[in-house]
């Protein structure tokens, strides 16, 4: 069967459903969440202005945003929708609450918010807030995803990436096409893991290093001992001086579904190389087509990378360590 396509501008934390990007019970792509996108007129139905606030140039926003008394949960979801495309982003989670507090069992009125909190850096309150759109709605695509870049900032790097791994998996069983967006968030959260780690390593290999010469120091003046033993440790750590330095394998070897270290490439009629093993899941359970260039693709059109193949094998020769990466 093939995967559905759905436009990549139509995703907006504002823009709960858009008219024309979704049948009744489908998510939508996120490519319009950029901060700096100036949002396509073809995604913005929600965002139009109201007839009554329409001027003759822009919208005319009022002092009372959200009247809760007179606005249904609907009225108050679109106002946020039109005050998020206006980029208040305050106001507009004053009207996803209200919307909240009218009717908490809405899902994507959370996930709405969370968004909000997310271009404002305040990470913790939409983490809180996808946590409940969770507990509504487990499927939730957005709400995995917008948790997923709310602990990568938070440096919480494993959570992160198992968020961020959930909303794609369940972007590819509903077969829905969100662009590079969760793939790309993934990539940022795991590389940002990986120099994390890196950091550690490097500071631990510091601190033994001090910890050994302050030893060696301590012992030559119990023993009235020459520099020998100190410049035996700083030799050897020189030898090791190489490994010390951050390490990452290049994004040309890595998998484009998997992200992970190519073992088989294969490259398709599109040019696009991929490990043969995951292309080979995709052609079986999401369709046959390109995954990047979106064209009609089969298993007899692969064709061995055999260039790329020895360009792994000679840079795993010469970094063993990426076997782990």
């Amino acid at each position: 069967m093939q995967a559905m396509t759905l436009p990549i501008c139509c995703l907006d934390a504002g823009n709960d459903y858009p008219t024309g990007c979704l049948d009744a019970g489908n998510d939508y792509p996120t490519g319009c969440l950029d901060a700096g996108n100036d949002y396509p007129t073809g995604c913005l139905d929600v965002f139009q202005p109201c007839p009554i606030e329409k001027q003759e140039k822009g919208i005319s926003m009022k002092p009372d945003y959200c009247n809760e008394i007179t606005m249904t949960d609907t009225d108050l979801k679109e106002q946020g929708n039109r005050l998020f495309s206006a980029r208040k982003f305050d106001e507009a989670i004053g009207c996803y609450s209200k919307a909240i507090v009218k009717n908490p069992y809405t899902a994507t009125y959370f996930t709405n918010r969370a968004l909000c909190y997310i271009k404002l850096k305040q990470w913790e309150n939409a983490v809180q807030d996808c946590r409940r759109s969770l507990e509504l709605d487990k499927l939730l695509i957005k709400g995995h995803y917008f948790m997923g870049l709310a602990l990568t900032e938070q440096l919480h790097h494993d959570e992160a990436i198992a968020s961020l791994k959930r909303a794609h998996d369940l972007a590819k069983d509903a077969k829905k096409n969100f662009g590079d967006d969760i793939t790309s968030a993934l990539r940022h959260a795991k590389r940002k893991r990986w120099n994390q780690l890196e950091e550690k390593r490097i500071q631990q290999e510091i601190e033994l290093q001090s910890y050994l010469n302050k030893l060696i120091r301590e012992d030559m003046e119990r023993r009235r001992l020459t520099d020998r033993k100190m410049a035996e440790v700083n030799d050897l750590f020189a030898q090791v001086e190489e490994k010390r330095q951050k390490r990452d394998v290049p994004d040309c070897l890595c998998g484009r579904i998997s992200f992970e270290l190519m073992r088989d490439p294969v490259i398709t009629p599109s040019g696009i190389t991929y490990d043969k093993k995951d292309i080979l899941e995709h052609l079986q359970r999401v369709g046959h087509f390109d995954p990047v260039t979106r064209t009609d693709l089969n298993q007899s059109q692969l064709i061995p990378n055999l260039a790329m193949k020895e360009v792994i094998e000679h840079y795993l020769e010469q970094n063993p360590w990426a076997e782990e990466f």
